[in-house]
């Protein structure tokens, strides 16, 4: 069988490119040994299920253990605890009759009996299950954060009532609760967190203290994954493909398997042809189109106000929030869509950074008629004058309402700038972007065959000056080894008329070469 770059389920030995599952899981392994209870989070598509399959084969294989790995996704979004917990004890049964056929386990009627009462059915059912073992039991409960409201107060006050009392009762040696979130973010009423105060201390359940995460691929794990491919084939990646890859994804399983899978699948299937970082640009581009599943459910996430309000503050450059609640950002770091680098909130990756804005002004692209070779001049180069000429006029006529109805408001005006040049420059280059909480700014740079144009917006207000632009956007420059640049100053102060507002200027400032282009 020819192994392929998986990005559908868990990976599969002999038939999946794939990394030894143990080294993502870290100290999950120890904490079996102590008995503990945790929860073990990453973002979707990161490798869960494969490390869990994994650990349940490595445990049972080691004889010490009986250990199951239960799906609970067919319990997913059922707060219904009467229905809930027949769902889930199902599941368990089942698990049991697949993984471990020969072994005992409660009959069906006991299982009948206990759910007479849901409220106590999952601690009934685990004591009678871990009385039929001499060998303790290890639980990994995956897509755990799917259960709602009652039903998920029930379970996870059951496990409770079953780690207090397991000195003196059969009950599971070590419950992981895998999924998306941490424990503390599964339930989210103010009824259900009251329900559950006992998760804010580090005991009984130790699911705060004890929270586990798998790491991303390293970029050495990201060149042992693809150097598989070449092994099998033959067919080579040049080194700065492999860089690129890397650095495009940052390790993120899914994403790296899947500009894999895109160019060695579909865009290059001549093994004879070396793969190159133009073959992985345009993959990129591919998956973004596309919107693949995951990236579906990427965009899905930012429709929640949990995740809005971390994100627009990241889109505009403004500071977030005084008021901010630690769990929206515990939130959405769990959800793997922001990342700590450095001690600075980051998005992701670069292409979650790609992915949110155009997601976010999708519609307003595809409603521009703008075509790119408006912006062409003969010899191929992109003419910056006339695109920020058309910006300004589209900017007065119809963005500056546009800018409005975006769910993300405050970040309007970035957006719209971004919609605009996507919808251009995608014809024949590309737009990156970097996100700055407390800049006040966003830093664009187009890239167009050989040119690089950097643009910096700025919104400004009563309390922001010109100056501080310039020197925001000369700095930028110097970042980028660029002499030359464009200033977008948005200037938002409602009794400023349009011809005030609507200008090119040329400067110089910290001898950078900038042309202020009022908005």
């Amino acid at each position: 069988m020819t192994r392929s770059f998986n990005t559908t389920g868990p990976c599969i030995p002999g038939e999946h490119y794939m990394l030894p599952p143990e080294r993502r899981l870290g100290r999950v392994q120890q904490l079996i040994d102590q008995h503990k209870y945790f929860t073990m989070h990453a973002g979707r598509q990161t490798g869960k299920t494969t490390s869990l399959m994994w650990l349940k084969r490595h445990l049972n294989a080691s004889g010490r253990w009986r250990a199951l790995w239960v799906d609970l996704e067919t319990a997913r979004e059922q707060p219904d605890l009467a229905a809930a917990l027949p769902i889930v004890l199902e599941n368990i049964d089942r698990t049991l009759r697949l993984q471990h056929p020969n072994l005992a386990r409660p009959e069906a009627a006991e299982i009948e009996a206990v759910l007479g009462e849901p409220a106590n059915a999952l601690l009934e059912y685990l004591a009678r299950l871990c009385a039929l073992d001499e060998r303790p039991v290890v639980l990994l409960l995956d897509e755990a954060d799917g259960l709602v409201g009652p039903a998920m107060v029930s379970v996870l006050t059951q496990l409770r009532a079953g780690y207090i009392a397991r000195s003196e009762a059969p009950f599971p040696a070590s419950v992981a609760l895998v999924g998306q979130r941490q424990v503390r973010d599964y339930v989210l009423s103010a009824d259900d967190r009251r329900a559950l105060s006992w998760l804010g201390t580090t005991s009984p359940f130790n699911v705060t203290a004890e929270a586990t995460t798998l790491s991303p691929f390293t970029e050495a794990e990201v060149h042992e994954l693809l150097a598989q491919h070449t092994m099998d084939t033959r067919q080579r990646f040049e080194p700065a493909a492999m860089h690129r890859i890397w650095e495009l994804a940052l390790g993120h399983p899914w994403l790296t398997n899947a500009l894999a899978a895109q160019i060695t699948d579909l865009d290059v299937r001549d093994r004879s042809v070396a793969i190159t970082v133009d073959h992985v640009d345009a993959a990129k581009e591919t998956l973004i189109l596309e919107r693949r599943s995951h990236i579906d459910s990427l965009i899905a996430r930012l429709r929640e106000p949990r995740v809005r309000r971390i994100l627009e503050p990241m889109l505009a450059g403004t500071r977030l929030p005084a008021d901010l609640l630690d769990d929206d950002l515990s939130y959405t770091l769990g959800l793997g869509l922001v990342r700590v680098e450095r001690g600075e909130l980051q998005i992701a990756n670069p292409i979650y950074r790609e992915v949110i804005p155009r997601a976010l002004t999708w519609s307003q692209q595809i409603s521009l008629h703008q075509p790119t070779e408006w912006y062409v001049r003969p010899d191929g180069t992109l003419d910056m004058i006339k695109l920020m000429a058309a910006w300004q006029a589209f900017w007065r006529e119809d963005g500056h309402l546009a800018a409005d109805g975006f769910n993300y408001r405050e970040a309007g005006p970035h957006l719209m700038v971004m919609a605009f040049l996507q919808r251009i420059v995608n014809g024949g280059g590309r737009v990156e972007r970097e996100y700055g909480l407390g800049r006040g700014a966003l830093d664009l740079m187009i890239f167009w065959k050989t040119e690089r144009h950097a643009i910096e917006v700025k919104l400004r207000r009563d309390t922001e000056t010109e100056a501080k632009a310039l020197d925001q956007m000369a700095g930028y420059l110097e970042r980028a080894g660029l002499d030359d640049g464009w200033l977008l100053l948005f200037d938002l102060r409602k009794e400023t008329s349009w011809v005030d507002k609507l200008f090119v200027r040329e400067v110089e400032h910290a001898a950078k070469k900038i042309r202020i282009v009022g908005c």
